[in-house]
This record gives structure tokens, sequence and C-alpha cells, in this order.
């Protein structure tokens, strides 16, 4: 059915809610809906959700979203993006033996240590750091081991509602990858790196190209989501991928920014890479490699201010009380830095033990002069960021595309374009992941007919839709001064850092009252949008 104009559904599973959005032929939204998904913390760094919950909601969105269209007979395929890194062991009956661990749950920090050599980073092509899932499923299998033991099935979200969606146990590389059990140059399982998580490669799921059919849609599962009759799943990516097929940063010298609860930016690589300086992924496209660099707490420490400082509740900084004060203040919040380590560091020390930290408080210094600073701060990581994936790669990113919350305020898109002298474009609102599975789906119908290696690759959009932001030559000085202090902070402050995880430890043995605090809003983003690793 070349060139078939009916409709696809994309499904964003993400950590917050899963989305289903149906594009038209010619990638535009005809409907779309959202189920919320619920986050638990049994304990501090500990981050969980019930498996079943990614199917209730999807299986509940994707209803929604096609009852909303007048011909639901024209819906042709449905492809999945989801959080990554993010796992679920199911006993044989399908049922999770346990809540599904996260990815930003950083309960294995004694195993990072333990088994975050070279030759794990080597193969897997991530730095050791608390994301992969290979030192949580290590974690399970010394704390917990007879859930491993027992499972019939550990796999990533795509797996999971294959299975729901097909009776497909299946997953494409590009969301494999990310639980760390992968031979990325091989593209296949590591016999390796399953026997240091305690995995048998039995429990995986069976891997199909991206863009490639998983299954066909059951029956009965149709029925539930309101479809006349069966359709292909075609098998979809992470969600960090996806958002880069979409904003067309599989082209050189093109990178995605998604400024949400994390900060990642990616760019493609034709050949494989690694280096403390990006973490690698299998690409979009079969063969190609996705590098990114990550911080892991950026609108969430954002969040965190405003929720601790004065403005519980507010949905988004446009409009915002300390977005207009911070705006008002002039570069550099007067001498205020910070390190922006809320959630341990990442891209380029991959510390699990990094804590955020305020340099330069005087008596002038109000909380938005420290609003503007997390602003800043998160745009001084960015820079450092960009300026070790260029000195690595040899490849210099000419264009940064920027979607999540954070490019809804105007003050922190010129702060992020200003540090890093670089025109940033905002894109437009919308699902951008999405998009991407959108893209693959469209490709999969295109290309049917044809053998898999013939079939035409998803065609980014060249020039997403939004506008650009120049960065302010004005403040260039201003701002290269305080980078190079904002530079010598960690490298500083290491040593503190671990002596002080050895402090807090032994305060928490102390007994009750001893525990420290921890902040108490949710891993949100500014205005609802989430940078997903996941």
């Amino acid at each position: 059915m070349t060139g078939d104009a009916g409709l696809v559904v994309a499904v964003d599973c993400s950590t917050t809610a899963s989305k289903a959005v149906i594009h038209d032929a010619a990638g535009g939204v005809v409907a779309q809906s959202a189920r919320p998904l619920h986050l638990s913390q049994p304990r501090a760094s500990w981050h969980e959700q019930d498996a079943e919950e990614w199917w209730s909601a999807t299986r509940d969105a994707v209803a929604a979203a096609v009852a909303a269209l007048p011909d639901p007979a024209l819906v042709r395929a449905v492809c999945l993006t989801h959080q990554r890194e993010s796992f679920v062991c199911l006993d044989a009956a399908g049922r999770p033996l346990r809540p599904a661990i996260l990815w930003l749950d950083g309960r294995a920090h004694e195993e990072i240590a333990a088994l975050g050599t070279s030759r794990v980073h080597e193969l897997s092509g991530k730095p050791p750091d608390t994301t992969p899932a290979i030192y949580k499923l290590a974690w399970l299998s010394r704390h917990e081991p007879a859930v491993l033991r027992d499972a019939d099935r550990v796999g990533d979200v795509q797996a999971y509602l294959s299975w729901r969606l097909t009776g497909h146990w299946a997953t494409s590389p590009g969301s494999a990858d990310t639980l760390g059990l992968f031979d990325l140059q091989r593209l296949d399982w590591s016999p390796e790196l399953l026997e240091l998580a305690g995995v048998r490669l039995d429990q995986l799921p069976a891997l199909v190209p991206a863009g490639q059919p998983l299954g066909m849609i059951t029956a009965d599962v149709a029925a539930e989501l309101g479809l006349p009759g069966r359709v292909p799943l075609v098998a979809g990516i992470g969600d960090g991928q996806a958002a880069g097929l979409a904003l067309g940063a599989t082209e050189a010298g093109v990178a995605y920014l998604n400024l949400g609860t994390s900060m990642v930016l990616g760019v493609h690589s034709a050949e494989y890479r690694w280096d403390p300086a990006f973490r690698t992924l299998a690409g979009a496209q079969p063969g190609t490699y996705t590098l990114e660099t990550v911080l892991n707490a950026a609108a969430y420490v954002a969040t965190w201010c405003r929720e601790q400082f004065g403005e519980p509740g507010v949905d988004g900084v446009v409009g915002s009380g300390l977005e207009a004060a911070a705006a008002d203040l002039p570069c550099g919040a007067e001498g205020l830095l910070t390190l922006p380590y809320w959630n341990a560091a990442q891209t380029p020390y991959w510390d699990p033990l990094a804590r955020g930290a305020v340099v330069g408080w005087h008596g002038r210094h109000t909380r938005a002069h420290l609003y503007r600073s997390i602003l800043e701060g998160v745009g001084f990581e960015l820079r450092l960021h960009l300026e070790r994936l260029e000195e690595v790669t040899g490849e210099p990113v000419a264009t940064i595309r920027m979607v999540g919350g954070g490019a809804r305020s105007p003050l922190w898109v010129r702060v992020v374009s200003d540090i890093t002298g670089r025109t940033v474009r905002v894109c437009s609102d919308g699902e951008v992941s999405a998009a991407g599975a959108a893209m693959l789906a469209r490709g999969y119908l295109e290309g049917q007919g044809r053998a898999p290696d013939d079939a035409p690759p998803a065609e980014p959009i060249a020039e997403p839709p939004g506008h650009d932001v120049a960065p302010d030559r004005s403040s260039a000085a201003a701002y290269d001064a305080l980078y190079s202090v904002y530079r010598t902070l960690y490298p500083q402050l290491k040593g503190v850092f671990a002596n002080l995880a050895q402090a807090a430890a032994v305060s928490v043995e102390g007994g009750p009252g001893s525990s420290p605090a921890r902040p108490t809003g949710a891993p949100g983003s500014i205005g609802g949008s989430s940078a997903r690793r996941g």
C-alpha cells in the first residue's frame, strides 16, 4: 500500500503521561488524548511506577483519540515511543513481579561504583550513571534476587506495551539499548553485560528494527481501542531519538535540545563513538547512533525554587512573578552562581554523589537572583556539554532546535542563546517525540511491498516550525567571565561532595530526626512538558 493516505497513531508513554496523537499523511494532528501516569517514591531517590498503568493509560488515551475520529477505519498503523531506561520484570502470566524501576531512580550507587568500568562503557555506550538499567538490575540481583530468578520476562516500556498490544515480547534496538545490556557495535544483547546484571537472554525481548512491525494488534485489543480491525504495531524508538528525528537532528551540525525536567542535547553520528563527553544510543535509523549529553535536573530545579520560595502551584514560568523579576536583573545575577546538580552530575563527570551548590551569596541577593542563577547555571552546564562534545567528535554544533517546558520561557531561551553563543530555534509547541514515532509509522506504510532493507527511511523535518533567538553579543564578555569560574566549581567541590555523602550516611544512621531533608516537589517541568530519558 505504497503512498497510503490513511492515519497513524503515535503513542508517547513518558514518565508523567501516556499520550496518543493521531497524524494524517501530511503530518498534521487530527486527534489526540492523554492519560496521566503516577510516580511513587517509596524511599528517598527511589522512583517507581506500576507497569500495568503504562498499559491502562495507553489503552485509554488511544481509545479516546480514536473515538474523536470521524472514521476510525482510516487508522493504518500504530507506533510507540517512550521513557527510556525504565524496565519491568514479569511472571509467566505477564504480571509485574514488582513495580517498574524508572530511569531517574538513584538506588544503585553502590553497584555503579563496583561495576561501572570502562569496559561496560565501551560495550554499552553508557558512562557509569544512575540512569542505565544495568546497575538497577544488578541491585535487584543483590537485594531482591527472587525477582530476577523468577522473572519470565525483563524489558523496556515498548516491550511491555508490545506484549499487551500484540502478544509479542519484542522491542527495537533504539529502545532496548538504554537498558545498558546492549553491545552497541553489534546492535545485539551482550552476554558479558547480561552476566554482570544477572539477567538471562531468554528473559529479554526479541529485537526488531525501528520502522518494522513488531506484530499485529490483536482483534480483542483493537476492539478495546475502538479500531474496526487489526493494524500493525510498528517498532518505535526512545523518546529522545524520536524527538531528534522529528526535529531534523539526523543531519550534521544540528542538535536537539529538550529542556524539561532534565536537559538532554543530542546529535547524530554515522559511526560508533564512546566517551565521557556523552552517552551513545542506537540511532533513529538502523546502523546509526545518537550522542547525547544529559543533566538530570534542569526544570526540576527551577520548579523546586518556585515551590520552596514563594510560588507553589504555578503552572509554568511565563507571567510568573519570579520569571518577571529575574528578567529585570543583569546577566550573572550579580555574582551568584548555581551548580544545578540536584539529582547528581551526569555529562561529563558522571558522579552520583555530586549535589547542587549556590556560590556567591551577598546581602543584595533575593529569591529572583537565585531563580536567575538557576536558569543561568543550566545554561553554563549546556555550554560545558557542547564544548566537550565538539572537542571529542571534532564536529561543530551550528544549530540548536529547542523543545520542552523551558522553551516556553523567553528568559531561559535568551539565557541559553547568550551563554552558548548560538542561535536557538524555539520549535512550536506539540508532541515532538510522538511526531517522530508517526514518521516511523508513515515510513513503514510507504515502504510496504518492499524488502525491509529497501524501505525508505523516515524523512526528517528539514526546518521545523518555530522562531529563532540569536545571541545578544553585548552580554558575551560577562558570561564568558562567569563561565570561566563556573567550570571550576565541580572540580573543586568533588572531594567535598564525597565527604558530604559519607557524613550524611552517618547522620542517617544516627536515628530518628537525623535524616537529611529532600525536595518535596515531584519531578515536574516548566509548562507541563518534560525531557524524558530517558
